[in-house]
């Protein structure tokens, strides 16, 4: 009974019960959708994780249907009984992992990806100075000719071909810590790199200052910042996102600011879920509500601030594929489209169902390869209709699987995918 009652306060089960099986989550379900089963749907989840709370079936019984959810929180969204469903995701993600049984080789490839290089920053700059010599040697070139991409586990070799071409260590390194804004200064923030927005996108980490600074804002660098955390939590490692969460806040509490931005939905999600993590914490839950209250996407402190002046037509047709965690735990829904509507040139065509998970979800398309691909290619058929030659994110792994999608359909000769910050600055002359 004691054991049943502990799994009971981990794995969420006191919010099972606001689920009341109506079936509003069915339509907005990605898994369902393309899995066609009431155990990969959210009010299924629900069900599964209820009845391992009271004993009745075994808790390795909801292991594939937990696995198999983007995590993407659109069934949240539309819950008309306001389900916590990312508690009991969480939740169910945390029991499972406890009890996980893995093998040596598995022990060690979870302990160097969450012990040993999303926490480092230092580690994280390694990884991105060596895909820039494995882009800029040549080396790029002889492995693609030799076809040797094929040979990579988990279709890395697929995401191989899209990635975006990684600056030089030179550059990454010449960083200020401290950028002044154009003009007066309206605002003071503090922007969060990230672990893969730094290491793989630094330039679109750099457009992000950039627009801040001509925006009017004073932006801080904290060098002492790490991982915000969201691999770990979504792997059920919720000790480890807790003491990176302690990281950030700690780091951020030193500067004297407005606002701590971001510009990944994923990265900003994590960060706005601090003050759920330290529930019943009264210290840590206090530091970690003031940090979320500042907390705000790039999209949100540009539209406030109204300070770009764009000086260049962008004459592109374009459609917007949202992130999910921007929409669903954010909240964030008109700022970018505001800001990309106001681009001159741009003739922006909405999708269908363009609110719906492109199948991405953190590292979801690597581990579930084959179900994100489905998910992917259904996305793409709501996306011929626009014609659009540009297709605009706001994550990095929104971004990717875009770049994917383009290159499963054989467009990459006429359609590109690009983050918000990176189009914005374009209309932008003298960058």
């Amino acid at each position: 009974m004691d054991n049943l009652k502990e799994l009971q306060d981990k794995i969420g089960y006191k919010y099972t019960f606001d689920c009341v099986q109506c079936g509003y989550c069915l339509p907005a379900c990605p898994t369902y959708d393309s899995m066609g089963k009431e155990t990969h749907s959210p009010r299924g989840r629900i069900n599964l994780v209820k009845m391992a709370a009271e004993g009745k079936i075994d808790l390795e019984e909801i292991r594939e249907p937990i696995d198999k959810c983007l995590g993407c929180r659109a069934c949240q969204t539309v819950c008309p009984t306001g389900v916590e469903y990312g508690k009991i995701l969480e939740g169910a993600k945390e029991s499972l992992a406890d009890q996980q049984q893995l093998s040596m080789p598995q022990k060690a490839a979870k302990s160097f990806i969450f012990n040993h290089l999303f926490p480092h920053r230092s580690r994280m700059d390694s990884f991105g100075n060596l895909m820039w010599f494995y882009q800029a040697s040549g080396v790029q070139k002889v492995v693609r000719g030799l076809k040797a991409t094929k040979l990579a586990p988990l279709h890395l070799g697929e995401f191989e071909s899209i990635m975006p071409r990684v600056v030089s260590p030179n550059k990454r390194k010449n960083r200020q810590a401290v950028v002044k804004a154009e003009g007066k200064t309206k605002t003071k923030v503090a922007f969060f790199t990230g672990c893969i927005m730094d290491s793989m996108f630094y330039e679109t980490n750099q457009n992000s200052i950039e627009l801040l600074r001509k925006s009017g804002a004073e932006v801080i660098i904290p060098d002492s910042q790490t991982c915000c955390g969201a691999l770990h939590a979504h792997a059920g490692n919720v000790s480890d996102a807790k003491e990176l969460a302690k990281k950030n806040i700690e780091a951020f509490e030193k500067e004297n600011i407005d606002y701590v931005i971001n510009n990944a939905g994923g990265c900003g999600s994590m960060l706005n879920e601090y003050g759920h993590l330290f529930d019943g914490d009264q210290e840590w839950g206090e530091r970690a509500r003031r940090f979320v209250a500042k907390s705000k996407d790039i999209s949100e402190i540009l539209y406030e601030l109204n300070g770009l002046t764009f000086t260049r037509e962008v004459n592109d047709v374009v459609t917007y594929q949202p992130s999910c965690h921007l929409t669903n735990v954010q909240k964030v829904v008109d700022e970018p489209l505001e800001l990309l509507k106001n681009i001159p040139g741009i003739e922006y065509r909405e999708m269908q169902d363009h609110n719906r998970c492109c199948g991405s979800a953190g590292i979801y398309n690597i581990v579930n390869y084959d179900d994100s691909m489905e998910i992917l290619d259904s996305k793409m058929e709501k996306y011929k209709p626009t014609k659009a030659t540009t297709i605009v994110t706001t994550n990095p792994g929104c971004l990717l699987q875009m770049k994917m999608g383009i290159k499963r359909e054989n467009l990459e000769d006429r359609v590109r995918a690009v983050h918000l910050v990176d189009l914005l600055i374009e209309a932008i002359e003298n960058k």
